[in-house]
């Protein structure tokens, strides 16, 4: 829906500027507050502005985080007593109107109103009492006055239009009729100046005069207007609205309306509104009778609120549960999903107890939901990943036996997915490989709803057979289904997780897309940036070191044991890039002594290097053999290739050169570009050790050329050295061309060189077509290319 807005704005901006006065945002539905806030983060090439004007209000702040904002102040005594001056009549006396402003907040509505009402006597002796002057409830007061002068009918008909949000002409006038007021009320109403009547709506002059009148009516006249609306509404068959006008009659608990609220609800969530199927779902609880009906509502009230990214008011949702009403599967699911917001708000201490947490949940589930309980073991991995060796609570053996546990529980995907987890974590990579690689294939043959709702384990799985091809495909089809079914929370998790793969890979330039992607989508939803940095990809492109070890040990604090791994080997890859590998064997050395599943494994190749060039050929000889294991079970062409080049750093001369060769060949079959430049890098440098500059030469080049498209600058800077030791300078090239384009920039030339449309590359990078337009102008400017087909031959076939 907000790219939809988005879209509407861009394309009414072709004709001329559009100018979009939001006033008193802060009283719109949440719905249309959030699609007009995404809008808003959005714009940027768009030949369109929204302005919004609210009173200081939490919920609006949370809803439009990260929109430029301008606190409003009062104004001050000249322009206080200015505005009076022409508001009045007679004399002024400015020091009355220093005093007004100062009473009433510098507030000109407040002024205005109190210049209209009151004469200048009066003014004055109002400020030479102890009383503030008619503000907030005061003005409020001022406006009931008004109403009361209006005929009985007239202040009927206006309680109509205040308690309908729409302000839907038809419905009001449908709800009149059933109250008996007269069928020409709109007329004299308009005559009121409370109001203007059109064909459509029904708008009142300002906000606060539409709180006022709601507000002057007791409770069980506004509950009689409801009602006269609620029947107006089913009249027009407008079910939704019905559902929440008599939910407003309502007094006390009343299950039908909260069955029709919850149907309401559902259908909401068919059009994408989870925040809608949140706030109906709230309100039907509320009407509940039955304390268990209540609570199940009240937790998918917060499950929706949680989908939609509203993390706080799912928090105050579980809140407000009855501990005493919760079933085995109400509780459980209660400490599911806290365990899940307090990850995606990056709280330390539910972040360490996150798998432990989930575990309790799955135990709630036990001989209740046994789907449930499978979903939530699989969770309790993946939150292990998160937290690594932080995890507290539970160890990663007691995980792996209470995955193998929940696998019997009954047959199916989930079991199969549990079998392959538990082998991950308890048997010898042999007996594990035929599970693993079973749930990969049950993950690659599931739909989109089942893989959507199986998460992102399939990462690990894939990862420790070394299949990094199917890793991306796995993500990268998770992320589209994810951003279809507008799952910003799984949408977030892949596309981070995808940039660690693309480090994994080598490819610091495909990763910084990714990275930028994630923070679009946290701009979308209000947030400054991504949630967790990516220190291993500023230790890839060239960030100071101190820098980066201070982002990993700020990192420890959160509690995300996986991140500040991540970044260690960032800097770890750094270390042997830049022939430091005394320092980058003391960097790995305890993390592949403490292994964690996959992830020792990724380490393996860069710990053979570190160790071998830094005098430890035994440590490096027990790492190598363990890779050639792996090489021989699993088989894929990545491991297979770094299986050979860590041998040939083993091997004496003769044997070497084969192992170098044969490593080329594996790797060139993978997708791993950066380990592809290292095998030609490492060749290169045995080449010109054994004398042979001009082999060298050719085998350098292709590394500074894979190095340089990949955006890996350590190693680049290292065949360039080693190509000068030949005796061939490699000046250092320019920022121009590729080099010289933004993330935002790269992304979207990466996109529109593999295929997609202009409306492709907006649905998924949540901006317009019109800036999608202005970056691929900037690109082809940059790069000298005048079409897409010349852009994906500049970018070359790694691009996407």
């Amino acid at each position: 829906m907000g790219l939809g807005v988005l879209s509407l704005l861009a394309a009414a901006g072709l004709k001329q500027p559009v100018v979009c006065v939001i006033d008193d945002a802060h009283q719109l539905d949440r719905e249309s507050l959030e699609v007009l806030a995404f809008v808003a983060r959005r714009l940027q090439a768009e030949s369109a502005v929204l302005l919004f004007s609210a009173r200081d209000d939490d919920s609006f702040d949370l809803i439009t985080a990260g929109i430029p904002s301008h606190r409003l102040r009062g104004l001050d005594s000249l322009s206080a007593v200015q505005l009076l001056r022409e508001s009045t009549t007679g004399a002024f006396d400015p020091y009355l109107a220093t005093q007004i402003a100062e009473q009433t907040g510098g507030n000109p509505l407040a002024m205005v109103d109190l210049a209209h009402e009151f004469t200048i006597q009066q003014l004055t002796d109002a400020s030479l009492v102890e009383q503030p002057f008619p503000i907030g409830r005061r003005l409020e007061l001022h406006y009931i006055r008004e109403l009361r002068a209006q005929p009985m009918s007239v202040q009927k008909w206006l309680l109509l239009a205040a308690a309908e949000p729409t302000g839907s002409t038809d419905l009001i006038e449908g709800a009149a009729r059933h109250l008996g007021l007269d069928a020409d009320g709109a007329g004299a109403v308009e005559g009121s100046g409370f109001v203007r009547v059109d064909r459509r709506a029904v708008r009142f002059r300002h906000p606060l005069v539409r709180s006022a009148v709601y507000g002057a009516f007791p409770a069980a006249e506004r509950r009689g207007v409801h009602d006269a609306l609620a029947r107006s509404a089913a009249e027009r068959g407008l079910w939704d609205v019905e559902a929440q006008h008599s939910a407003a009659a309502a007094t006390g608990t009343d299950d039908g309306v909260a069955a029709r609220l919850e149907a309401a609800a559902d259908r909401a969530a068919t059009r994408g509104g989870l925040s809608s199927r949140a706030n109906l779902l709230a309100r039907a609880a509320e009407l509940t009778s039955t304390a268990g009906v209540r609570s199940d509502r009240r937790i998918a009230a917060a499950e929706s609120a949680a989908g939609a990214g509203a993390a706080q008011f799912a928090i105050s949702l579980l809140d407000e549960l009855e501990d005493d009403a919760l079933d085995g599967i109400g509780r459980g699911r209660a400490v599911s999903l806290r365990a899940m917001l307090a990850v995606f708000l990056g709280d330390p201490g539910g972040v360490l107890r996150s798998s432990a947490d989930l575990l309790a949940a799955a135990d709630a589930f036990h001989g209740l939901a046994p789907g449930l309980e499978q979903r939530t073991l699989i969770r309790a991995f993946e939150f292990a990943l998160t937290t690594e060796w932080m995890m507290q609570d539970v160890s990663l053996e007691e995980l792996g036996q209470r995955l193998h546990e929940g696998a019997k529980v009954q047959e199916g995907p989930l079991a199969i997915a549990l079998r392959a987890l538990s082998a991950h974590i308890l048997l010898p990579y042999d007996q594990a490989v035929p599970l693993m690689r079973a749930a990969v294939e049950m993950l690659q043959a599931a739909d989109d709803a089942a893989l959507l709702e199986l998460g992102v384990f399939g990462v690990a799985l894939t990862m420790g057979l070394w299949d990094e091809r199917a890793c991306a495909e796995l993500l990268e089809r998770t992320a589209r289904i994810a951003r279809d079914n507008g799952s910003l929370r799984m949408l977030d998790t892949a596309l981070w997780v995808l940039s660690i793969l693309e480090l994994v890979r080598g490819n610091p330039t495909a990763a910084g897309r990714y990275i930028e992607q994630v923070r679009e989508l946290r701009r979308a939803i209000g947030y400054a940036a991504e949630q967790v940095v990516n220190a291993s990809y500023l230790a890839w492109v060239g960030a100071p070191r101190a820098q980066v070890e201070a982002i990993a040990e700020a990192i420890i604090g959160t509690g995300f044991g996986g991140a500040w791994t991540i970044a260690m080997t960032g800097l770890s890859v750094r270390d042997v890039a830049e022939g430091h590998y005394v320092d980058g064997y003391a960097r790995l050395k305890p993390m592949v002594e403490r292994p964690f599943l996959q992830v020792t494994y990724q380490q393996w190749p860069d710990y053979v290097e570190a160790a071998m060039r830094s005098g430890h050929a035994e440590v490096a000889a027990v790492a190598a053999r363990q890779l050639r294991h792996h090489a021989e079970v699993s088989g894929t062409p990545w491991i297979r290739g770094l299986a050979d080049r860590s041998d040939a750093l083993l091997a004496t001369d003769p044997v070497a050169e084969a192992l170098f060769l044969s490593a080329i060949a594996w790797l060139e079959q993978s997708t791993a570009i950066g380990d592809l430049g290292r095998a030609h890098l490492l060749y290169g440098e045995w080449l010109r050790r054994m004398k042979r500059r001009r082999d060298a030469r050719e085998q350098l080049r292709t590394a500074l050329s894979i190095f340089e498209d990949a955006g890996a600058p350590a190693f680049a800077a290292r065949a360039r050295s080693e190509l000068a030791a030949t005796g061939e300078q490699s000046p250092r090239t320019e920022v121009s061309g590729v080099a010289s384009l933004t993330p935002r920039e790269a992304t979207i030339a990466s996109m529109a060189a593999a295929g997609n449309t202009n409306q492709e590359i907006s649905s998924t990078l949540f901006i317009s077509t019109n800036t999608v337009d202005y970056h691929l102008r900037k690109v082809f400017r940059k790069l000298g290319v005048s079409s897409r087909r010349q852009l994906a031959d500049t970018l070359g076939p790694g691009a996407s």
